[in-house]
């Protein structure tokens, strides 16, 4: 595919984009491309942008600039809060800001964004908002390595991941990796363009890839806010020509509302990705004849690499798809042996979509990735999911995967949401704690292990038990373990 110039060069008119102000989209990226070009002038090196910038239009216009114009650009969630931001300032020592101004900024942003002795202000790209680009001289600081620079044509771009534990990291992809992606896809469904729905993050790979895909091939893209959609402002398309994109949580929102499930109904295809699903909810999709794909990608693999299709799902099929043509995908032992079919051990990828490392190192390796997942292929090379090694938990000396005990709990009908933890034990190294949400206020965690009693062993059934309103979930629907772990501690100390 082409290089993000030749696109900006040849920008499509307007109605590709469906969303507020779409109408700005070229004017912004032009106009913004002009002025990294001029910095780019001036530098033996190109700006490190951040790039966190809320209103749609302004940030995929200036992500294409700033792929354009060949510089690094770290995509930033602008909800993060001070603790986050202080964490990605100290890893980016960024020369630009484009999006969010830190009013409130802690001592560590004021010396890294708003130390006067540092700052010089370069007109905003924007002729309406909030956006700012802020240029920081840093001559007195330390160059950054060869190795960290993007090579020419290849603009590096870096995707955050690993928010929801509190360490955030980036991704290295390239123009390449992601279009690989978008290859893959389009041979996997047949398509020539692709027309996307998008109710996700574009700082995150999930709603990153979905312009990239309609936008280098030469699809619609529709944007709006997820709460938009769930208060029931359904966009104009036709949704059977359109890709949606949801996470779990946001599937189980939507088919409370019947509007929206008729809705939803209509879609040739409906993404699933981004956190495990349960069999609740895809009994109910699919009571609806709701044509879901579940996927299994990740930001490292810049989004799935194996994808159920509607009409297997359809059919009854529970797992993660085959693997798309970009991919491939062995199951191996602890030893590094590859395992025949139906067996479970580690997956390890290859492709040409994997991240290069994460910023500011690449991996020595890059030819593949081996990822925290078990799983196993079976005999149709449908690629099934069974948990992360590093949620596994060792209780009595028996291993336990949470999500067999969750999708156990979500069974009985009498939780709205759970999430299965370990917790140190002196008798047990680890004891099985459930955290749920549930039906009522009027069941109790005593209903449900009677019910577990005939579908789980002794030990897999939870020895603590704590009811929450809400689970700390962040945007993809990926429950905060980390969180829960603090929460229980407290509850089982107190």
């Amino acid at each position: 595919m082409e290089q993000p110039l030749t696109y900006l060069q040849n920008l499509p008119p307007s109605d590709w984009l469906i969303t507020d102000k779409s109408h700005q989209f070229s004017v912004i990226a032009k106009k913004l491309y002009l002025e990294l070009t001029e910095i780019l002038e001036k530098r033996h090196t190109p700006p490190k942008i951040i790039l966190a910038e809320r209103e749609p239009v302004k940030f995929l216009a200036s992500f294409l600039s700033a792929c354009a114009a060949n510089c690094p650009v770290f995509l930033c969630n602008p909800d993060w809060g001070t603790q986050e931001w202080e964490q990605v300032f100290e890893l980016v020592q960024p020369d630009i800001i484009l999006g969010i101004n830190f009013n409130s900024p802690s001592r560590l942003l004021s010396e890294l964004v708003l130390s006067a002795a540092e700052v010089a202000e370069v007109n905003s790209p924007l002729p309406v908002g909030e956006q700012t680009c802020t240029e920081r001289n840093r001559s007195s600081r330390t160059t950054t390595p060869h190795s960290q620079l993007p090579t020419p044509n290849s603009p590096q771009i870096m995707i955050p991941t690993g928010g929801s534990s509190g360490n955030i990291k980036f991704a290295i992809h390239t123009w390449q990796t992601l279009t690989a992606s978008v290859q893959g896809f389009t041979e996997y469904f047949q398509l020539t363009q692709v027309n996307s729905v998008c109710v996700l993050p574009l700082y995150h790979v999930s709603g990153l890839m979905q312009f990239i895909r309609s936008f280098t091939t030469g699809g619609k893209l529709t944007i709006l806010p997820f709460k938009n959609l769930e208060t029931g402002q359904i966009p104009t398309i036709q949704p059977a020509e359109f890709f949606l994109s949801l996470v779990p949580t946001q599937l189980q929102r939507l088919l409370q509302n019947p509007e929206l499930t008729q809705w939803l109904a209509q879609f040739q295809t409906i993404m699933l990705g981004g956190a495990p699903a349960w069999q609740e909810l895809f009994d109910k999709a699919r009571f609806h004849n709701i044509r879901l794909a579940p996927t299994y990608g990740m930001t490292e693999t810049a989004s799935q690499i194996a994808t159920l299709k509607p009409d297997d799902f359809l059919q009854g099929k529970i797992n993660s798809g085959q693997i798309l043509p970009h991919a491939q995908v062995t199951i191996h032992n602890s030893q590094g042996e590859v395992l025949p079919p139906n067996q479970i051990g580690n997956i390890t990828i290859q492709g040409k979509s994997l991240a290069l490392g994460y910023y500011p190192h690449h991996w020595e390796n890059q030819d593949y990735l081996q990822v925290d997942d078990l799983g196993f292929l079976d005999n149709q090379g449908y690629l099934n999911i069974i948990g992360r090694n590093s949620d596994k938990i060792i209780t009595g000396g028996e291993n336990v995967y949470p999500s067999e005990i969750e999708a156990a709990i979500r069974a009985t009908q009498l939780v709205v949401d759970v999430c299965v933890i370990g917790v140190p034990d002196k008798h047990w190294g680890q004891a099985l704690t459930a955290i749920y949400i549930p039906q009522n206020t009027h069941i109790s965690h005593l209903e449900i292990t009677t019910l577990l009693k005939n579908q789980l062993s002794k030990f897999k059934i939870p020895k603590h038990w704590i009811c929450l309103d809400d689970l700390p979930r962040n945007a993809q629907g990926k429950v905060n373990r980390q969180a829960l772990q603090q929460i229980a501690a407290e509850f089982l100390h107190n």
